[in-house]
């Protein structure tokens, strides 16, 4: 029982069920409420999304492990010695595979997002680590490109293009800003750790006060950009819907109240801080989930 609680903390499966909820809103966006993805394409993305998030989360602890240990990280496995560093490249070697096969399945475009997407996972934890000003951004991306993942799996031909409903531009530009002032936030509580090898990160420039103070202002910008879908005409499903803002006005308290105490304290309890945000952007996806579920049953 205790390796296999300690594989699903290595893998983050909690991640990969939220990151397949963000592709399953992107999917029903797309359908525009007129119904659910095919059970196939559902089980497919779903799987594709599992396999890839916790293949990639096992080498990035591999990567990881001395940094995780000079950070004194006792949440991770490795670190604790529950597991060894072979067991997460044997994870990565079974899951990463079974990822991209997955997504060959749903349809050209999603294979091509996936295999782009797991390529810069690797390329990430090998070398972009070292340069968190880019691997901010790159954690980020990974946080918006679900939703655009699940609004090309509902496409029925092998296309390079295909039209994407506002609604999804603006929940993955809302969770690519979430997702980068989360990353900073982390390069604040690890700085000390990466300092000594040497990472190049927000705080080694601007020092941590600063960079707290940027992740507020950048979570300050998901909070304006979260209401234009009530107040927009364009984003129909959520225009004037008091469902959406009843849900996306809890989230933007939450986060609203994390960028003031970024910004007035000068030693955050950021791990504190970190969970408050993951359970706001949760609540996020519920805000963009309950409209197309309440339309789907209005319609069907």
């Amino acid at each position: 029982m205790k390796k296999i609680k300690a594989i699903w903390e290595m893998m983050r499966l909690e991640h990969g069920v939220m990151i397949a909820i963000a592709i399953l809103i992107g999917s029903l966006i797309a359908l525009e409420g007129q119904g659910f993805p095919t059970f196939d394409k559902f089980i497919l993305t779903f799987f594709t999304a599992l396999f890839l998030e916790a293949s990639t989360f096992a080498l990035n602890d591999y990567y990881d492990l001395e940094i995780d240990k000079k950070n004194k990280r006792m949440d991770r496995p490795l670190v604790r010695g529950d597991l060894s560093p072979k067991t997460a490249l044997y994870l990565f070697g079974i899951f990463f595979p079974l990822g991209i096969i997955c997504s060959y399945f749903v349809n050209l475009f999603c294979f091509i997002i996936a295999l782009i997407t797991a390529l810069l996972a690797i390329l990430y934890d090998a070398k972009m680590k070292k340069i968190k000003l880019l691997g901010n951004f790159y954690i980020a991306y990974v946080m918006a490109i679900p939703f655009i993942f699940g609004g090309a799996a509902v496409v029925t031909k092998d296309t390079l293009y295909f039209e994407i409903q506002p609604a999804i531009y603006i929940i993955a530009l809302i969770a690519f800003l979430t997702g980068s002032s989360r990353e900073i936030m982390k390069d604040v509580m690890d700085f000390e750790g990466d300092k000594e090898k040497g990472v190049r990160s927000f705080p080694k420039y601007i020092g941590s006060r600063w960079s707290n103070i940027l992740a507020a202002l950048i979570y300050l910008i998901a909070i304006v950009l979260s209401f234009l879908p009530f107040f927009m005409e364009r984003f129909e499903i959520y225009y004037l819907n008091y469902y959406y803002l009843a849900l996306v006005f809890l989230t933007d308290t939450m986060l609203l109240s994390t960028s003031i105490h970024l910004i007035i304290k000068n030693k955050p309890d950021l791990k504190l801080y970190r969970k408050f945000t993951l359970m706001a952007i949760f609540i996020g996806l519920l805000a963009f989930l309950l409209p197309v579920l309440l339309k789907i049953i209005e319609v069907g």
